[in-house]
Protein backbone atom coordinates (compact mmCIF):
# COMPACT_ATOMS: atom_id res chain seq x y z
CA UNK A 1 0.00 0.00 0.00
CA UNK A 2 1.34 3.44 -0.74
CA UNK A 3 3.06 5.29 2.42
CA UNK A 4 0.69 8.23 2.04
CA UNK A 5 -2.42 6.81 1.68
CA UNK A 6 -1.77 4.30 4.82
CA UNK A 7 -0.88 7.68 6.64
CA UNK A 8 -3.99 9.51 5.71
CA UNK A 9 -6.02 6.78 6.79
CA UNK A 10 -4.79 6.14 10.04
CA UNK A 11 -3.03 9.63 11.30
CA UNK A 12 -4.47 12.42 8.93
CA UNK A 13 -8.14 11.51 8.69
CA UNK A 14 -8.96 11.54 12.64
CA UNK A 15 -6.53 14.92 12.94
CA UNK A 16 -9.07 16.77 10.48
CA UNK A 17 -11.81 15.27 12.11
CA UNK A 18 -10.79 17.07 15.18
CA UNK A 19 -9.45 20.51 13.46
CA UNK A 20 -12.29 20.51 10.69
CA UNK A 21 -15.25 19.25 13.66
CA UNK A 22 -16.55 17.05 11.40
CA UNK A 23 -17.67 13.43 13.29
CA UNK A 24 -17.95 12.10 9.42
CA UNK A 25 -15.02 10.63 7.97
CA UNK A 26 -16.96 10.66 4.47
CA UNK A 27 -17.17 14.34 4.57
CA UNK A 28 -13.77 15.21 5.08
CA UNK A 29 -11.19 16.83 2.09
CA UNK A 30 -9.51 13.88 0.29
CA UNK A 31 -7.57 13.56 -3.11
CA UNK A 32 -9.71 12.37 -5.89
CA UNK A 33 -7.37 12.32 -8.55
CA UNK A 34 -4.28 14.01 -9.42
CA UNK A 35 -4.32 15.67 -13.27
CA UNK A 36 -0.43 15.66 -14.69
CA UNK A 37 -0.35 17.97 -18.10
CA UNK A 38 2.25 19.21 -20.46
CA UNK A 39 1.20 21.68 -23.14
CA UNK A 40 4.08 21.49 -25.69
CA UNK A 41 3.50 24.55 -27.80
CA UNK A 42 6.92 23.49 -29.78
CA UNK A 43 4.70 20.72 -30.94
CA UNK A 44 3.73 21.98 -34.24
CA UNK A 45 7.23 22.34 -35.68
CA UNK A 46 8.63 19.37 -34.58
CA UNK A 47 6.74 16.48 -33.47
CA UNK A 48 9.66 14.49 -31.83
CA UNK A 49 9.00 17.54 -29.00
CA UNK A 50 5.80 15.94 -28.79
CA UNK A 51 6.86 12.01 -29.08
CA UNK A 52 9.46 13.18 -25.60
CA UNK A 53 6.86 15.04 -23.76
CA UNK A 54 4.60 11.55 -23.87
CA UNK A 55 7.57 9.21 -23.28
CA UNK A 56 8.66 11.35 -20.19
CA UNK A 57 4.80 11.57 -18.97
CA UNK A 58 4.58 8.17 -18.76
CA UNK A 59 8.21 7.10 -17.23
CA UNK A 60 7.26 10.14 -14.71
CA UNK A 61 3.77 8.57 -14.00
CA UNK A 62 3.89 4.63 -14.87
CA UNK A 63 0.61 5.18 -17.35
CA UNK A 64 0.59 6.33 -20.77
CA UNK A 65 -0.46 9.51 -21.55
CA UNK A 66 -3.27 10.89 -23.62
CA UNK A 67 -2.41 12.98 -26.35
CA UNK A 68 -4.30 16.39 -26.48
CA UNK A 69 -5.80 18.51 -29.60
CA UNK A 70 -6.57 21.79 -29.88
CA UNK A 71 -10.27 22.64 -29.78
CA UNK A 72 -10.23 25.86 -32.03
CA UNK A 73 -8.15 27.38 -34.15
CA UNK A 74 -5.92 30.26 -33.42
CA UNK A 75 -3.94 32.15 -36.10
CA UNK A 76 -1.73 34.17 -34.52
CA UNK A 77 -0.17 31.00 -33.08
CA UNK A 78 -0.49 29.06 -36.19
CA UNK A 79 -2.52 26.74 -34.65
CA UNK A 80 -5.23 24.50 -36.48
CA UNK A 81 -8.19 22.83 -34.87
CA UNK A 82 -7.33 18.92 -34.04
CA UNK A 83 -3.31 19.48 -33.67
CA UNK A 84 -1.62 17.96 -31.35
CA UNK A 85 -0.59 20.45 -28.65
CA UNK A 86 0.09 17.98 -25.32
CA UNK A 87 -0.56 15.28 -23.73
CA UNK A 88 -1.67 14.68 -19.94
CA UNK A 89 -2.40 11.98 -17.59
CA UNK A 90 -4.62 11.21 -14.63
CA UNK A 91 -3.49 9.18 -11.80
CA UNK A 92 -6.09 7.62 -9.29
CA UNK A 93 -5.57 5.43 -6.64
CA UNK A 94 -2.25 4.05 -5.16
CA UNK A 95 -0.49 5.63 -8.14
CA UNK A 96 -2.03 8.76 -7.09
CA UNK A 97 -0.41 8.56 -4.11
CA UNK A 98 3.06 7.36 -4.86
CA UNK A 99 3.30 10.05 -7.14
CA UNK A 100 2.38 12.51 -4.92
CA UNK A 101 4.78 10.69 -2.77
CA UNK A 102 7.88 11.71 -4.63
CA UNK A 103 6.45 15.01 -5.67
CA UNK A 104 6.64 16.40 -2.26
CA UNK A 105 9.66 14.55 -0.74
CA UNK A 106 11.87 14.49 -3.89
CA UNK A 107 10.97 16.73 -6.37
CA UNK A 108 10.03 19.96 -4.58
CA UNK A 109 13.04 19.64 -2.67
CA UNK A 110 15.33 19.42 -5.86
CA UNK A 111 13.46 23.05 -7.19
CA UNK A 112 16.41 25.61 -7.55
CA UNK A 113 15.76 28.42 -5.39
CA UNK A 114 12.13 27.16 -4.17
CA UNK A 115 10.88 28.52 -1.21
CA UNK A 116 7.35 27.12 -0.91
CA UNK A 117 4.32 26.80 -2.57
CA UNK A 118 2.03 29.54 -2.96
CA UNK A 119 -0.85 29.90 -1.34
CA UNK A 120 -2.87 31.63 -3.98
CA UNK A 121 -3.31 28.26 -6.50
CA UNK A 122 -6.52 27.14 -5.41
CA UNK A 123 -9.41 27.79 -7.38
CA UNK A 124 -12.23 28.21 -5.10
CA UNK A 125 -13.34 24.83 -5.18
CA UNK A 126 -10.81 23.29 -2.90
CA UNK A 127 -8.50 21.81 -5.87
CA UNK A 128 -4.75 22.61 -6.11
CA UNK A 129 -2.54 23.47 -9.05
CA UNK A 130 1.48 24.13 -8.97
CA UNK A 131 3.85 24.09 -11.91
CA UNK A 132 6.91 22.28 -12.61
CA UNK A 133 9.17 24.36 -14.78
CA UNK A 134 11.59 21.15 -15.95
CA UNK A 135 11.03 17.61 -16.14
CA UNK A 136 14.60 17.04 -14.61
CA UNK A 137 13.71 17.50 -10.79
CA UNK A 138 12.25 14.04 -10.68
CA UNK A 139 14.92 11.16 -10.05
CA UNK A 140 13.46 9.06 -12.88
CA UNK A 141 14.88 11.17 -15.68
CA UNK A 142 18.59 10.95 -16.55
CA UNK A 143 19.97 14.79 -17.44
CA UNK A 144 21.97 13.34 -19.83
CA UNK A 145 19.08 11.64 -21.79
CA UNK A 146 17.19 14.95 -21.75
CA UNK A 147 17.02 16.56 -25.37
CA UNK A 148 14.34 19.58 -25.09
CA UNK A 149 12.91 20.31 -21.60
CA UNK A 150 9.75 20.13 -21.09
CA UNK A 151 7.18 21.94 -17.97
CA UNK A 152 4.42 21.01 -16.44
CA UNK A 153 1.15 21.15 -14.61
CA UNK A 154 -0.17 19.41 -11.93
CA UNK A 155 -3.60 19.69 -10.58
CA UNK A 156 -5.05 17.91 -7.13
CA UNK A 157 -8.41 17.46 -7.11
CA UNK A 158 -9.60 17.15 -4.00
CA UNK A 159 -13.36 16.10 -2.84
CA UNK A 160 -14.25 19.00 -0.30
CA UNK A 161 -15.89 22.50 -0.53
CA UNK A 162 -13.49 25.06 0.40
CA UNK A 163 -10.25 25.87 0.21
CA UNK A 164 -9.53 25.81 3.79
CA UNK A 165 -9.88 22.36 4.07
CA UNK A 166 -8.11 21.40 1.23
CA UNK A 167 -5.10 23.77 2.42
CA UNK A 168 -5.66 21.96 5.99
CA UNK A 169 -5.42 18.37 4.00
CA UNK A 170 -2.47 19.32 1.95
CA UNK A 171 -0.54 20.81 4.93
CA UNK A 172 -0.93 17.67 6.64
CA UNK A 173 0.32 15.43 3.70
CA UNK A 174 3.72 17.54 4.05
CA UNK A 175 3.30 19.88 1.36
CA UNK A 176 5.85 22.93 1.85
CA UNK A 177 3.22 26.03 1.49
CA UNK A 178 5.27 29.58 2.27
CA UNK A 179 4.83 31.33 5.24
Amino acid sequence: MARLLEQYRNEIAPRLADKLGCPNRLALPRLVKIVVNSGVGQALENKKILEDAVSTLATLTGQRPMVTRARKSVAGFKLREGSEIGCKATLRGKRMYEFLDRVISIVLPRIRDFRGLSLNAFDGHGNYTLGIGEQIVFPEIDIDDVEFTIGMNITLVIAGDSDEASLELLREFGMPFRT
